[in-house]
């Protein structure tokens, strides 16, 4: 003991820290001095370290019980303006407007890893309400359940699985200032419905989606109806459900940068018993969306069969269409496109002439991935004489976060 004090002490000349040796007793009393003076300081370390891991504590569990809290809640959204400068080739049914087409807000809740919400809000030109040209749209609000790791199951309001834009439709994510006609009027895009819908893998690269949902009623007050596709969709609003409909997808993603898919739907009756006669309706979609470095190119055909002589009468049994549309990236900010479109919603009958056909050429650029500035002319055909044929310049703004 008295040799290791000597050494202190030694140690303690040597820095300075006193001129003369101290006695024994004196460095005694200074080492027990610096033992209580660290065991203060490892005291107030640990209580430092309870109150910090309390805070912790405390946080975590406001976050689990606060819906805003970061990681809980997502909220995203979309919106486009167009300005469409269009004459008609047969008449007067010209189009020169600016118009915000759709303004939507998403909002998304995480109850747990495998259980969550998603909504999706839309106004529609702007203005909405009685003699306004808009209407605001619940387009989207679903529970989604993992049932599993490759299987899920959504319940609620949602997009129904068919065709390339109706489930991805940003302004950002596609060519062309207007959704393409043929999606438009024959899927009919946007589509949504209320129901059940089970979705999971198969294997690496195939999955499926199966659905019973509201269906299509093109009836009108229970008097006879053009049967136009898109003049059914009831968008579940006291949506009439004597005829459900059933729905299934396979889609195919294991090569990169190339999707198939195809859709089928029946529906018993698409006038939901309005109209005494039956009138069944089954769609088969099919489509391919392709991207190999800067090159691009996006294809579809859809068509329906309407059973009943009420939709052979017009033509109405038979709505189809189809798309080809490739694209070039030339820079990360700027492609071109072309597409050739032809969609036809009687061509059941041929004595009527009611095919379309459009062509768009144009080019996007992209000043930021999620920001799209469009510009593109159209030229469309009418097989009817007195068809409307719009010509002319669409320019667009969009974006999405």
């Amino acid at each position: 003991m008295k040799f290791k004090l000597t050494l202190i002490a030694a140690s303690l000349m040597a820095a300075g820290v006193a001129t003369a040796a101290p006695s024994n007793d004196e460095l005694y009393s200074m080492i027990q001095q610096l033992k209580a003076e660290n065991a203060a300081l490892k005291n107030q370390v640990d209580a430092s370290d309870q109150a910090v891991e309390a805070v912790v504590v405390q946080a975590e569990a406001m976050a689990s019980n606060n819906p805003f809290a970061a990681g809980n809640v997502s909220i995203g959204g979309y919106g486009e303006l167009h300005y469409n400068n269009l004459d008609d080739q047969n008449g007067t049914k010209d189009k020169d407007a600016v118009d915000f087409h759709r303004f939507v807000l998403f909002f998304g809740h995480e109850f747990s890893d495998d259980l969550r919400f998603f909504s999706e809000l839309e106004i529609e030109h702007s203005l909405a309400g009685e003699g306004k040209p808009g209407e605001v749209e619940l387009e989207q609000a679903y529970i989604q359940y993992d049932m599993s790791d490759h299987n899920t199951v959504t319940g609620g309001l949602f997009l129904m699985p068919v065709g390339i834009l109706n489930e991805t439709h940003e302004p950002d994510s596609f060519y062309g200032t207007e959704r393409n006609p043929v999606e438009k009027n024959i899927i009919p895009a946007t589509w949504w419905e209320a129901g059940l819908m089970f979705s999971g893998d198969l294997a690496p690269g195939l999955r499926y989606d199966v659905a019973v949902t509201s269906g299509l009623d093109v009836s009108k007050k229970g008097t006879k109806t053009s049967f136009k596709i898109r003049d059914g969709r009831q968008k579940v609003a006291k949506a009439q459900a004597n005829d459900l409909a059933y729905t299934g997808r396979i889609k195919w993603t294991a090569m990169p940068g190339v999707t198939l898919a195809a859709t089928m739907q029946y529906q018993d009756n698409i006038t939901q018993g309005n109209i005494a006669e039956s009138a069944e309706a089954t769609l088969f979609e099919t489509h391919a969306v392709i991207e190999q470095g800067n090159f691009g190119l996006r294809a579809l055909y859809a068509t329906w069969d309407l059973e009943g002589d009420a939709p052979k009468l017009t033509g109405y049994d038979e709505q189809t269409g189809w798309y080809v549309e490739p694209s070039y990236r030339i820079s990360q900010n700027l492609g071109v496109f072309a597409r050739y479109s032809e969609w036809d919603n009687q061509a059941g009958l041929s004595s009527v002439k009611s095919e379309m056909e459009q062509i768009d050429v144009g080019v996007n650029w992209w000043p930021h991935k999620n920001v799209v500035v469009k510009v593109d002319y159209q030229i469309q055909d009418a097989e009817k004489a007195t068809g409307t044929e719009l010509d002319g310049m669409n320019i667009g703004i969009g974006y999405s976060f």
